[in-house]
């Protein structure tokens, strides 16, 4: 495609954000699955190579819409915005990146223990759909404040009482003297498609691509070697996605195992392993897979 603003219709059309941290995780991943494109300094659109599918490049929470709308098949967003747009769209896959709490934040002092205490107060968010449906199921009736940007500050204005937002590490609450009063819900950055089901083939092969790419983050294979005596305590410490692959080795008392294991394991398997008898233990990163 030679002009970067213009649409070719017949391709599966992906939205991703434009701009922003959770732009640059979604052409990390598209890439990494192999789904390859160029984008033009501020183009709108780009072609991926050797496949039937181009990208638009869109404002983060208009993706849902959009979706839900038809203008584009799928999408990269957050499952904070799908929630909040309310559009019906279909969820293919979570992604495993991007993960924050949705949080009723107020300050570190304020007598307020529960959501039912935010009853005639005044609350500041960007999730005014979500914050109106936690709200209506504590039985608090509070005055809200929508605001488009950052909401942390809005106490310290004397806008809000309390403040309705996302939350990573908490430093930014404790920057601004705020606590977590309670947590509304869990997010992460998903892949979402409307129900027109156009192009169905080219769609599920995205949703395999990116599920070999988010699976594989979560595993490394591990070699070792182990006595073939001590192979089936090898194994209950390995079992494994299936099952181990096992290797005679020149001396046949040993043999060879590879296997994979959960990155977030892998430590611990290591001195289980090593404790057994193992030896030449290592560890490989798996970049890409199919289960």
């Amino acid at each position: 495609m030679s002009d970067s603003n213009v649409s070719d219709s017949e391709n599966l059309r992906i939205g991703i954000p434009s701009k922003g941290r959770l732009s640059e995780i979604a052409s990390g991943l598209l890439s990494q699955a192999g789904l390859s494109f160029r984008r033009q300094s501020r183009g709108l659109f780009a072609r991926v190579k050797g496949m039937p599918i181009e990208l638009i490049f869109l404002r983060t929470d208009d993706i849902p819409t959009l979706c839900a709308e038809g203008a584009i098949d799928m999408g990269i967003t957050g499952s904070d915005l799908v929630q909040e747009s309310g559009m019906a769209v279909n969820t293919r896959m979570k992604l495993g990146v991007g993960n924050c709490r949705l949080a009723v934040c107020v300050p570190i002092d304020a007598d307020l223990q529960s959501a039912k205490d935010l009853d005639n107060k005044s609350i500041a968010t960007s999730f005014p759909n979500i914050t109106s449906r936690y709200l209506a199921d504590a039985g608090a009736k509070s005055h809200l404040v929508s605001l488009s940007g950052s909401v942390e500050v809005m106490i310290q204005l004397g806008v809000a009482d309390a403040i309705v937002d996302l939350v990573e590490t908490g430093s930014t609450l404790a920057a601004n003297r705020l606590r977590i009063l309670d947590e509304i819900d869990h997010y992460e950055t998903v892949l979402i498609q409307n129900h027109f089901d156009r192009d169905v083939e080219t769609a599920d092969r995205v949703v395999r691509r990116l599920e070999g790419v988010v699976i594989a983050r979560d595993y490394s294979l591990l070699d070792y070697n182990v006595l073939r005596s001590q192979l089936a305590e090898a194994e209950a410490i390995t079992p494994g996605f299936n099952s181990p692959t096992v290797n005679s080795l020149e001396d046949t008392q040993w043999c060879s195992v590879r296997v994979m294991v959960r990155r977030r394991d892998v430590i611990d398997v290591m001195e289980r392993l090593e404790t057994l008898g193992a030896s030449a233990i290592i560890e490989t990163p798996i970049t890409n897979c199919r289960l």
